[in-house]
């Protein structure tokens, strides 16, 4: 019972994605990767004349749909409008503005969930707990309490059901992405069972608050030799995987800027520390915070900067840190074929792109900021322009570089708004001279050579025994080569529908020329002295013809 329910459940979602998708105008797709037949007949023709008198762009739309299709789909939004090297820009930038407001649940649930969670009742652990929430999302609400020792605090409590319902959604958007993969061979490129892992690795972390907390303490570790940097203290005895209490800070946002002002505080002094806070998360500690926008910044009282919601964060392995270094001094040295080479090593570029097409476009790209001074150039002009010529070369850049493009956007513009004599190239410049120097370092390049001959000794030790298994193979017959044709699926898919359609058509014509026959007897019994077998037959025949022609019509095919 609780399978069929689920499996009902499950096409009732199908159901309301295809409805969306076909209510804004992206129906094509539904038929493009089979789902035709889940979509029921007469909506489309009842909402037919409603697709068409949209008119709202593309980026809007896409935006509505996600919007509409609720929190997992959202995510996958914000998650897409990072990925400029997999988006137009002009869809990020509408992305960027996904509503996540959702109304507050009943304050009876919230008690519920803590008790549940943390073994008491509210009563038993806060001295207060503010019925009205101070936030409200999709995932979850923050309220602000006090605990019996008369710290203050804030609590962030799941939204009841949410887990239920974002691994359903998971669960069918890698069923989509499947039929994408499989029935649109051009969107490959853009990988959409990998964006869906990322999703889904990016969401269950963030449905798991203990993650959230562990974040937060990292950073606490990171920052507790820096007293212009507070992290608010997570209180552990009052967290869960569905409940997180962290310290209260008081404070003024960093989107405040009139009240900077009017309060005396030092604007340039406040965007110096984000910015070389950022620099501290990115070359020395390689985890850094990814969504640094003014909401998550608050100035404290005599001008410490506290930095709050460590859910989307980023880490940088020295694999990937030395791959992005050796990409800037390859830029800045003119080598673009080094940099290009750098992109294939990470599996970026695809094996049929025009990498001397893209040479030529990071050649002017170069040549326009070549001798500028750094003052004078926008960081984040600079990278989406370079972004914009990698998408348009089909290359993508991996999960962390992106995280860390959004986090130097967002520090950037916190910069800008706060102070705009801010200089983003300024700050990271002593930093990535200072990272090159020390990959120099005796010990550094000792340990980097270590680890080459490391990797090579297990190579060759293992290249023997993976030969020998080879040769095996393929003296007894095993061995296999797989060839793949980028249009084969859809080659045969079209060949079945053909071939479906011509024994169709052969069945009418029998159909029709059987009733011919049995039409010329005297067969009983007859209407009008004609056999009502062959009538019958004939009907039969012009329905199934009927059906047949429309079909082919409707799928534009003839």
């Amino acid at each position: 019972m609780h399978k069929r329910l689920h499996r009902y459940s499950m096409l009732k979602r199908y159901g309301q994605i295809i409805e969306v998708l076909q209510k804004y105008g992206f129906g094509y797709i539904v038929d493009q990767i089979g789902l035709s037949s889940i979509r029921n007949l007469t909506y489309r023709l009842k909402n037919k004349d409603k697709v068409n008198k949209l008119n709202i762009s593309g980026p809007i739309r896409v935006r509505k749909i996600l919007e509409e299709l609720g929190p997992t789909y959202i995510k996958l939004g914000q998650l897409l409008s990072m990925r400029h090297d997999l988006v137009p820009l002009e869809y990020a930038v509408e992305l960027e503005k996904l509503q996540d407001d959702t109304p507050s649940f009943e304050f009876e649930e919230i008690k519920l969930i803590i008790s549940e969670e943390l073994g008491h009742s509210i009563e038993e652990l806060f001295d207060h707990f503010d019925i009205k929430p101070l936030a409200c999302a999709s995932i979850g609400q923050v309220h602000r309490a006090k605990i019996k020792n008369g710290d203050e605090v804030v609590v962030k409590v799941q939204r009841p059901g949410i887990k239920e319902v974002i691994e359903s959604d998971l669960d069918i958007m890698y069923s989509i992405a499947r039929l994408v993969d499989e029935h649109m061979p051009e969107t490959r490129l853009y990988r959409p069972i990998e964006i869906v892992d990322e999703l889904s690795r990016s969401i269950l972390a963030e449905i798991d608050y203990t993650q959230e907390g562990w974040n937060t303490d990292r950073f606490s570790d990171n920052f507790r030799d820096n007293d212009q940097v507070h992290i608010p203290k997570v209180y552990w005895n009052y967290t869960s995987k569905r409940v997180l209490t962290l310290e209260y800070i008081k404070g003024v946002k960093g989107s405040r800027v009139d009240l900077l002002e009017t309060q005396g505080f030092d604007r340039g002094n406040i965007a110096f520390v984000v910015g070389r806070a950022f620099m501290q998360q990115v070359f020395e500690d390689g985890f850094f915070h990814a969504d640094l926008h003014p909401g998550n910044i608050l100035i404290m009282e005599g001008g410490t900067v506290a930095f709050l919601d460590f859910g989307m964060t980023g880490h940088l392995s020295s694999e990937i840190s030395d791959m992005f270094l050796d990409g800037i001094v390859a830029l800045v040295k003119g080598d673009t074929s080094s940099f290009i080479e750098l992109f294939r090593d990470m599996g970026c570029i695809d094996s049929h792109a025009d990498t001397r097409s893209l040479k030529v476009d990071i050649e002017s790209f170069r040549a326009k900021y070549y001798g500028k001074a750094l003052k004078k150039l926008d960081a984040s002009i600079i990278i989406e322009e370079l972004i914009g010529i990698l998408r348009d070369h089909k290359v993508t850049i991996p999960h962390n570089i992106a995280l860390l493009v959004r986090g130097i956007v967002a520090v950037e513009s916190f910069g800008l708004i706060i102070d705009p004599d801010f200089s983003f190239n300024e700050l990271i410049e002593p930093y990535a001279k200072n990272e090159m120097k020390e990959r120099f370092y005796p010990q550094n390049l000792a340990r980097r050579t270590y680890s080459s001959v490391s990797s090579w000794s297990r190579l060759l030790q293992k290249a023997p025994t993976k030969i020998s298994h080879i040769l095996d193979h393929a003296e007894n017959g095993y061995l296999r080569v797989k060839f793949e044709s980028e249009d084969s699926n859809r080659l045969v898919s079209e060949i079945d529908a053909a071939s479906n359609r011509l024994s169709f058509s052969l069945v009418i014509s029998a159909m029709i020329i059987a009733s011919s026959l049995v039409i010329q007897t005297d067969m009983k019994p007859s209407v009008w002295g004609v056999p009502l077998l062959g009538t019958f037959s004939f009907f039969i025949a012009s329905l199934f013809g009927m059906w047949l022609v429309y079909n082919i019509f409707r799928t534009g095919r003839i």
